[in-house]
């Protein structure tokens, strides 16, 4: 399957108080792709999937009655959302131009991985960088790592 029609095994659900704002914010300065819309009364946004590569969010409006909130509305952040982008300084280049508030610039980790984290307009942490979970794993890997086959 291409990026374009894989589906995704895991996709964050994000809620935000201006989610028409946020989700042309996230297309600017993360380049996800607006791919299902659905709209709500008073400007909501009542189901939105948006795609980076083969990654998928799903972004709404708020809903208070079911106590799905906006970062602003908690008293800390609840998660750090993290993705794999192939390039790395060119994704955090443009993430600065469209003036994502960094919380820590790009710099390099001890087991060779770059990354960067920062905030979206309404307080969502992310993580982007060229990390994937399951590299180090015991067993996992370890066949792709050597050259041989799996």
């Amino acid at each position: 399957m291409t990026p374009a029609t894989q589906v995704s095994d895991i996709y964050p659900c994000l809620f935000y108080r201006d989610a028409p704002a946020a989700i042309e914010w996230l297309e600017r300065a993360f380049g996800f792709v607006p791919r299902l819309i659905v709209p709500g009364p008073d400007n909501a946004v009542r189901h939105g999937e948006m795609s980076l590569g083969s990654s998928v969010i799903m972004v709404s409006s708020t809903r208070p009655e079911q106590k799905w909130l906006s970062p602003r509305d908690l008293p800390g952040i609840n998660q750090l959302i993290c993705m794999y982008v192939d390039d790395v300084d060119a994704h955090y280049a443009r993430a600065v131009q469209a003036g994502a508030e960094m919380i820590q610039e790009l710099h390099g980790s001890d087991h060779g991985a770059r990354s960067y984290e920062c905030r979206d307009p309404e307080g969502n942490v992310w993580s982007f960088g060229d990390y994937r979970p399951g590299g180090f794993w015991k067993g996992v890997g370890a066949e792709e790592k050597a050259g041989g086959s799996a």
